[in-house]
């Protein structure tokens, strides 16, 4: 398997229905960015959207957006 880390986003829909995205934490195992969801879930923000937190698994040493991005 390769070297990775595990990336763990809260994601929550404002009224606008725009998605805005906060990187909440890196983490070495799943389990770890799972335990912090466990912590975060009853604060504010984060409790009334529970269902905002995403963790992503992201290889080390690779670039993203490498086609670029274009914004509307």
């Amino acid at each position: 398997m390769s070297s990775g880390v595990y990336l763990l986003w809260f994601i929550p829909q404002d009224e606008a229905g725009e998605d805005k995205g906060l990187l909440i934490g890196v983490y070495e195992t799943e389990a770890a960015a799972k335990a912090a969801i466990g912590r975060l879930t009853s604060k504010p923000g984060f409790v009334d959207n529970p269902q905002g937190f995403q963790v992503h698994w992201r290889e080390l040493g690779l670039d993203s957006w490498t086609e670029g991005f274009i914004r509307d």
